[in-house]
């Protein structure tokens, strides 16, 4: 089989895992490397015997596809430029800085009929994959992710640095429109948010609550997500690479199960077997997987097969545009001083504030 010849634009952190990935394929070979900072370029293509260069143009004529790493920003014109020229790509996540960027690119991969794969890296998880072979259609999705900051993609807010990982997943398992998208955002160390808070409901009454943070205290990065549905729950830890599953019996799954109405002497000990019997927890078990050597597997593949990969141009897309309406509400949700509407509940702050006579009164 003739090797495939790749390049990678972009020498930073990603882009040197890419690059000693792609060296290490067998039927891959590493033509170039490109970045405008010498020395990162120079250092990676010298690693696995490539070429480099201070810009991409010259590799169009080299290669057969390439994978695109560089800041956000420089995604639409570098990967223009392969497009218009039929040539695959492998964008890493989020496709572009805009939608109308990102549906240029859709639209020059449709024309020219090249493969165009976004780097959600997540949907090659090992641990998804396993979780969502056994929890299908979910109602309700819970997911956080943080971690401590990088100094990484600065360029970007945390929506569209690691929330957008947890956005694509869960568009990937609803089948539903988006209906509407609340959050808050937090900027701390610029103006782009460090932190936030999205709720996102689709038409077919799921709920999906996501948390982002790149500001951090605790020590080890947190990449979880909670599935809720019909045939049971997961929990996923990205990180740890592990699922547990509880699937409930069958009294649970109809709605027949009351523990209210069970009788005195099995209430006592029902705690000791609830994770046993009514709801059976288990670990799942999987093969331990490198999800980017596996991202660059379905992209080499793809092209190969003339097949489209799992993550499309289109899905980036639309992970994008998720990520562009939860910081657009971000950005409209005002902080006030005062409520402007009439509180459900009065707090215990509300009651401390008040003279001894009205909360003699009140109480």
């Amino acid at each position: 089989m003739t090797s495939m010849k790749l390049a990678v634009i972009g020498a930073g952190h990603l882009g040197r895992i890419h690059a000693r990935l792609i060296a290490q394929m067998p039927d891959v070979k590493l033509v170039g490397v490109c970045d405008p900072v010498a020395a990162a370029r120079e250092q990676v293509a010298a690693e696995h015997g490539a070429l480099s260069f201070a810009d991409h143009r010259p590799l169009l004529d080299l290669v057969d596809g390439a994978v695109i790493a560089t800041p956000t920003r420089f995604h639409r014109d570098v990967a223009l430029d392969f497009l218009n020229r039929g040539l695959p790509l492998l964008v890493e996540k989020p496709i572009t800085a805009t939608i109308a960027e990102a549906d240029e690119l859709v639209d020059a991969a449709r024309r020219s009929g090249a493969v165009l794969q976004v780097g959600h890296i997540e949907r090659f998880n090992p641990a998804f994959t396993a979780a969502t072979s056994r929890i299908h259609r979910p109602r309700y999705i819970e997911a956080v992710r943080a971690s401590g900051f990088t100094g990484r993609s600065t360029d970007i807010g945390v929506v569209h640095d690691l929330m957008i990982h947890d956005i694509d997943l869960v568009l990937s398992l609803i089948d539903a429109p988006l209906a509407r998208v609340d959050a808050i955002g937090v900027p701390v160390l610029g103006e782009r948010e460090d932190a936030a808070q999205a709720r996102l409901e689709f038409a077919d009454g799921c709920v999906a609550n996501l948390s982002a943070s790149r500001v951090s205290f605790s020590e080890a990065p947190n990449r979880r997500m909670h599935l809720w549905s019909p045939e049971g729950f997961a929990e996923i830890d990205f990180g740890r690479r592990s699922v547990k599953v509880v699937t409930p019996c069958d009294a649970v799954r109809t709605g027949q199960f009351d523990f209210n109405s069970l009788p005195a002497e099995e209430k006592p000990g029902f705690k000791d077997r609830v994770f046993a019997d009514i709801l059976r927890l288990e670990p799942v078990e999987f093969e331990a997987r490198n999800a980017l050597a596996d991202e660059l597997r379905d992209f080499v593949d793809s092209i190969r097969e003339h097949r489209q990969p799992r993550v499309t141009g289109h899905a980036g897309r639309e992970a994008l545009a998720v990520a562009e309406a939860v910081v657009e509400s971000a950005r409209n949700h005002r902080w006030r001083a005062e409520p402007q509407m009439p509180p459900i509940l009065r707090g215990p702050h509300w009651l401390q504030s008040q003279p001894i006579r009205a909360r003699r009164e009140a109480g």
